[in-house]
């Protein structure tokens, strides 16, 4: 059984401002290199970045790591765009499910995720997600029988609507208030 760990990293934070949030250092390494980082260290067996807005500069900044880039050209659509991109990654890479990890929650422990595919291999659900006191948060599995919903779906919805009907979706519980946090502005980046 293969696990891809898909990092959604094209769009364009225009709550942020000027600057990119992806690039924005936080403990002197790029939001983006964090997540990544955090992402290798788990025991999902593959990762890919979905990059798009600001590509080849997010590019840069993980090229430290054993990463496939793909690039999303149509990122302006929104987040299903990327979505869509990393379920297609993951059918070329034959994977059985994805976890799916926001370039802006650099605060996740490599345990949360672990647990979360953990979690699935135990056989706890088909959409799983991370959560802090009982509160969803991210990264998120889906198994592959949602792969085709997940290419299904448009805006910036993600798989929220999945995790929502599915009878055996289920929350992941990590102890890591990390799995909360996501930076969209530079007050989030001093809560960080």
């Amino acid at each position: 059984s293969t696990v891809i760990g898909v990092v959604l990293a094209a769009g364009r934070s225009s709550r942020f401002g000027e600057k990119n949030k992806l690039l924005t250092e936080w403990m002197d390494t790029p939001l983006v290199s964090r997540v990544v980082d955090n992402l290798s260290q788990s025991v999902v067996d593959k990762v890919v970045v979905v990059v798009g807005y600001d590509a080849e500069r997010v590019q840069a900044a993980v090229s430290g790591f054993e990463v496939t880039i793909v690039n999303n050209q149509k990122y302006a659509a929104g987040q299903a765009t990327s979505v869509r991109r990393g379920v297609e990654a993951a059918r070329t890479h034959e994977a059985d499910a994805i976890v799916f990890a926001l370039g802006d929650m650099p605060a996740v422990d490599t345990e949360s995720i672990d647990l979360l595919v953990s979690a699935y291999y135990a056989g706890v659900g088909y959409a799983l997600a991370t959560a802090f006191e009982g509160n969803r948060g991210n990264p998120v599995l889906f198994a592959r029988r949602h792969f085709d919903a997940l290419a299904n779906i448009t805006g910036d919805t993600g798989g929220r609507g999945i995790l929502r009907n599915d009878d055996r979706a289920a929350l992941v519980e990590t102890d890591d208030r990390g799995v909360l946090i996501d930076v969209d502005s530079l007050k989030d980046m001093e809560k960080l």
